[in-house]
């Protein structure tokens, strides 16, 4: 058996330089670039005459060479390397620049196949820097993968790496489906689907490759999500009861519930009253209401003499909830605290000994919440906000603390209602899908980068009236490979320039946490008027007095995240805008840009960015826990997600996933990705 784990480096053919550049896009081991799978595939078997041909066509043309010209150079200096093509319907070149060995690789008179875009200059129809391969009397189909790659890593060297992986002489990897599974579903062999997937000999091959890696990938999600809820189904919970006080804390908040947020008031309340541990998520839309639904959660669990715990992902969101929760609580009776990171260890040690004591009723906090020295007295109700910004296993260990306290998570990453049942398989899902009323709406707007000054200088005139702005780029650097603003040139180019004489200040990923959540404060303080970002400020930070977010390469961003963003203004008095500066350059960027301009329902822009991106990046591990999506597409493959699903629902109910000796290799792979064992979390 191939030991997968090794190095790509040990692979035939790939040096120190070689296995660095593939370290850039995380293939690191002899599994990575096996599962490196191709985005696209091209087909070389269908030839088109070279007179159909026209400009913009993606084609692979076949002739033998009738000349090879290595004479010429640009105006610039570069040199050209042209070998013309010739067959029975016309003659078409191939042309390379600044590659003078490239014509070595022809001889006159001899076939080939070129495969790339076709331009058309003055009758002269060409391709630059086409693949090509020499025709052979044993060719047989060709339909050739694409791989994702970074800078000086070609096609040709990733393909020959796996054909080396794949002609070994053993066995690539260990068949994880039992036989009864394959045969049922009409599943190919694990080796053959990975052959397959990377060098299909037919459409119908590839076909099946992708089938049984599709089945593998929702298989495993399935299992684990309900292997989890199986686990958490046996507990017992604490049963509460509704406390004769919730009534009027509920008239008397400062605004009518929607019938929204009423019914989801109604399925927590029912949830506490079980003695069933509650797990239920809280979707909704940015500003629908989720945390006015928590706080009612939060105020039943208190007066029934429970303590409760309210985790944020970021200092200055745990901060918004604790002020918001003093400001709704006072003349209740509530101890509230504040647990950060950024506290002195005295101010913690008291914290916690309070806890312990059972002095505090509801802490708020970051992740120092689930520190292995923070301790409750009676810890009853649970709640995570931003719930993709943690994950299972964050979310177990707050459940540790407590003697199986009820469990709510909440989102503002609003995913439609058939895929949250699949994805978040170990909770009850409750939706908000109504905005209170009054709701300002944001102004969005799509413009070009060559009117960058003209929307700075509207920035300016926003500040000028007293309000702030928020400018969002995609990368914190400038890249040698992307074009594409970064926060931190950007934010020079501010001060310099376009907005000089303002107050602007630079966070991002890579500050300390403290320094963040400081730049953070003094936006929402006021001491600073213009904020340039990375997309750390999606979530977490409500500042009424903004009323301008600027986003650089806006179509580099999925639509859901845009949204997102979009979220952060208009939140006060002030009529708001979103100004989205991008490059559309082709017509998915144009689709998207105009769904995100024209729609200000969370819900259905998740579902356009679903069918749009794809959900490697929608629910990859960034952004939910859970393991990555490689190849399958809960929207496109939604015929095998419900499959799997009643296949991973059939091996857990019967105990099979857990007991038989045929699903052990299933369940060890479900185990590790999910860090399940023994049917519990390892933590």
């Amino acid at each position: 058996m191939l030991e997968l784990e090794k190095p790509v480096q040990t692979i035939k053919g790939i040096g120190p330089k070689t296995s660095e550049m593939m370290n850039r896009i995380d293939i690191f081991s002899i599994k990575d670039l096996l599962m490196h799978f191709p985005r696209k595939y091209e087909d070389w078997n269908f030839t088109k005459p070279v007179s159909s041909l026209s400009d913009g066509d993606e084609t692979a043309v076949r002739g033998r060479v009738y000349l090879i010209d290595n004479s010429k150079y640009t105006s610039g200096g570069k040199h050209i390397t042209r070998v013309l093509l010739k067959n029975d319907t016309g003659f078409i070149s191939g042309v390379w620049f600044n590659q003078k060995y490239i014509g070595k690789n022809f001889k006159p008179g001899e076939e080939y196949i070129f495969y790339g875009r076709v331009s058309c200059i003055y009758g002269d129809k060409q391709i630059i820097n086409p693949e090509y391969e020499k025709v052979c009397r044993d060719m047989k189909n060709r339909i050739v993968p694409v791989y994702s790659l970074t800078k000086n890593l070609s096609q040709k060297l990733i393909r020959n790496a796996i054909l080396n992986i794949l002609n070994s002489d053993e066995n690539i990897m260990d068949e994880i489906m039992p036989s009864d599974i394959l045969k049922r579903y009409g599943l190919t062999g694990i080796n053959q689907a990975l052959s397959n997937i990377h060098f299909p000999g037919s459409f119908h091959e590839l076909n099946e490759a992708q089938k049984r890696l599709k089945f593998d990938e929702l298989l495993i999600l399935q299992l684990g999500l309900m292997m989890e809820r199986n686990k958490i189904e046996g507990y017992k919970g604490i049963s509460f009861k509704i406390s004769k006080e919730l009534k009027n804390f509920i008239s008397a908040l400062p605004f009518q519930l929607t019938n929204a947020q009423k019914r989801v008031v109604n399925e927590i309340l029912n949830d506490m009253k079980s003695d069933k541990q509650m797990n239920r998520l809280i979707q909704g839309d940015v500003g629908s209401g989720k945390t006015v639904v928590a706080q009612i959660a939060l105020f039943n669990a208190v007066k029934n003499g429970y303590q409760a715990a309210f985790m944020a992902p970021t200092e200055i969101l745990a901060m918004q909830h604790f002020e918001s929760l003093v400001s709704l609580f006072a003349g209740y009776d509530i101890c509230i605290k504040l647990l950060s990171g950024s506290q002195s260890k005295n101010k913690k040690d008291e914290i916690k000994y309070e806890l312990k004591a059972g002095k505090i009723d509801i802490i708020v906090g970051t992740h120092a919440l689930i520190e292995n020295d923070v301790e409750f007295r009676n810890l009853g109700l649970v709640i995570t906000d931003e719930q993709h910004r943690f994950g299972v296993r964050q979310r177990a260990l707050l459940n540790q603390k407590g003697d199986k306290p009820d469990i709510l998570v909440m989102t503002a990453t609003p995913i439609p209602r058939t895929m949250a049942l699949f994805i978040y398989g170990d909770l009850d899902v409750s939706i908000i899908d109504e905005l209170p009323p009054g709701r300002k709406k944001v102004e969005t707007y799509v413009v070009s980068p060559a009117m960058r000054r003209r929307i700075y200088n509207f920035v300016k005139s926003e500040v000028q009236k007293g309000r702030q702005a928020y400018v969002v780029c995609p990368i914190i650097d400038d890249s040698d490979t992307l074009d594409i603003e970064s926060a931190i040139n950007t934010a020079e180019k501010l001060k310099k320039d376009y907005l000089k004489g303002i107050r602007i200040g630079l966070v991002h990923g890579r500050l300390k946490s403290e320094d963040k959540d400081d730049m953070l404060l003094k936006f929402k303080n006021g001491e600073i008027d213009v904020l340039v970002s990375t997309t750390v400020i999606e979530v977490g930070i409500d500042v009424p007095n903004a009323s301008v977010i600027v986003v650089e390469s806006a179509d580099r961003f999925g639509l859901s995240e845009l949204h997102q963003l979009r979220g952060r203004v208009g939140r006060g008095k002030y009529k708001s805008y979103c100004i989205l500066i991008a490059d559309m350059e082709n017509e998915i960027s144009k689709e998207r840009m105009k769904i995100i301009s024209k729609t200000s329902d969370g819900f259905k822009i998740s579902e356009k960015d679903l069918r749009l991106r794809g959900t490697g990046e929608f629910f990859g591990v960034r952004q939910h826990g859970l393991p990555e999506l490689k190849i399958a597409n809960l929207f496109e493959d939604i015929n095998i997600l419900r499959e799997t699903n009643k296949l991973a629902r059939e091996l857990v109910k019967s105990g099979r996933i857990y007991y038989d000796e045929e699903y052990s290799m299933l369940r060890n792979i479900t185990g590790n990705k999910f860090k399940i064992c023994d049917n519990s979390i390892t933590l």
